[in-house]
């Protein structure tokens, strides 16, 4: 079938409704500060954009093409994750409706696939030739790989801490990778301090594809949310989500919306449950506290490189977007992600990260609290695979303190 236009429009701020158009220079944040979101001409994509036509479309992210900026797709094949019915781990929950979204599908083995393959066709199709951003891991591999693609210079900045893995692939795509002592944080002031200001003559045409700080990483990750509706045929109860820089549920809950506006979905939305670790909470604490913004967390420690991250531009999204679902936080310990991984991979076969193990580990909290019921339908977000954690502890059955 001819492929479909897209029916992008414009980016506009969430925090002060600036707008910008969709034509023009690569967009990095609004004026006040804000992450720039895109908005797009529903009414006008609705006609096309229908469930009951696109049997016929790739499996893959563009899929979606209305809803997504109008360039050349710069694509490695992401998008159209399974979503497996888990009978064995619903059964022994009580949740003989819990689905895994197991997302270690996607190139590179993670879900920043997704943002990664957007973000990079819409600055390749502006010219940019130098890409950069600070990274816990899975989001620097997924742009090394997409940079490595369009012929674009990629530098990373990783915390030491990083998994060697993660280090070893970025390299291995090209990406010239600089350790910094610390967290994510200290890994982007380097950068910053490395790469130059916007105007220094360093930059050579470099570009910060930081978390939030462009618009396009959120439009792939919304897209997970297109998947499971047309998956599940409708929504779920509750989404189960490891939250880290906060993308993927700031674009789904930004989906539903959209889709809303489609007619694919009514008004109901499902309760979003945001799941971070014990020794890296800013979202958890502010949202038991009634806060509109997260604090940044001090001395983040956590074997899940994805949720360590002491703060977010999107924090105040998140919350919203918690809050507006009837959702909640929940800050689960190591061992009892690494006890969570060791259930999907023994009991579905889904060979899980710690981040998709701390998202089950919330579930069996959750399900004991009563906050999630046996008759409702669950989706757990598997995030990647758990092959680049290889010696870090979480295939070592002697660090699980025990069960699920």
């Amino acid at each position: 079938m001819p492929a479909a236009a897209s029916a992008f429009d414009r980016l506009e701020c969430p925090r002060c409704g600036g707008r910008r158009p969709a034509t023009g220079p690569p967009a990095s944040r609004c004026d006040c500060g804000g992450p720039l979101l895109a908005r797009y001409r529903l009414d006008e994509a609705r006609a096309s954009l229908r469930l009951d036509r696109l049997a016929d479309r790739p499996r893959t992210s563009w899929r979606y093409a209305e809803v997504l900026p109008g360039v050349e797709p710069i694509t490695l094949g992401e998008g159209g994750t399974p979503l497996l019915p888990a009978e064995r781990l619903g059964g022994d929950l009580g949740l003989p409706r819990l689905h895994i979204k197991d997302e270690a599908i996607n190139p590179t083995g993670s879900f920043k696939a997704r943002g990664m393959a957007v973000a990079v066709s819409v600055l390749a199709a502006a010219g940019v030739r130098r890409v950069a951003a600070p990274s816990a891991g899975n989001a620097g591999s997924a742009l090394a790989a997409y940079g490595a693609r369009a012929g674009m210079a990629v530098h990373l900045f990783l915390p030491a801490a990083t998994p060697e893995p993660f280090v070893l692939e970025a390299r291995r795509l090209g990406a010239r990778v600089t350790l910094v002592p610390g967290s994510i944080a200290d890994a982007g002031s380097e950068m910053r301090r490395v790469m130059g200001p916007p105007g220094d003559s360093r930059r050579d045409g470099w570009f910060d594809v930081s978390t939030l700080r462009e618009p396009f990483r959120v439009e792939g990750k919304k897209l997970m949310a297109y998947e499971i509706v047309e998956q599940l045929g409708g929504i779920p109860d509750a989404i189960v989500y490891p939250a880290g820089g906060g993308t993927g549920l700031i674009g789904m809950w930004k989906a539903f919306d959209e889709m809303e506006e489609l007619g694919w979905i009514g008004p109901a939305r499902p309760r979003l449950i945001a799941v971070q670790a014990s020794g890296c909470a800013p979202i958890v604490r502010a949202f038991e506290a009634g806060e509109e913004a997260a604090a940044p967390w001090a001395g983040p420690r956590t074997i899940a490189a994805g949720l360590r991250v002491p703060a977010s531009l999107g924090d105040f999204l998140m919350l919203r977007a918690l809050r507006a679902s009837r959702g909640t936080a929940v800050a689960v310990e190591d061992h009892e992600m690494i006890a969570g991984a060791r259930a999907l991979a023994s009991r579905e076969g889904v060979d899980a990260c710690p981040e998709g193990g701390a998202a089950l580990a919330a579930i069996v909290r959750l399900r004991r609290a009563g906050h999630i019921r046996p008759d409702e339908c669950v989706v757990l977000f598997n995030t990647g695979t758990g092959l680049k954690y290889a010696g870090s502890g979480l295939q070592c059955e002697s660090q699980v303190e025990g069960g699920l």
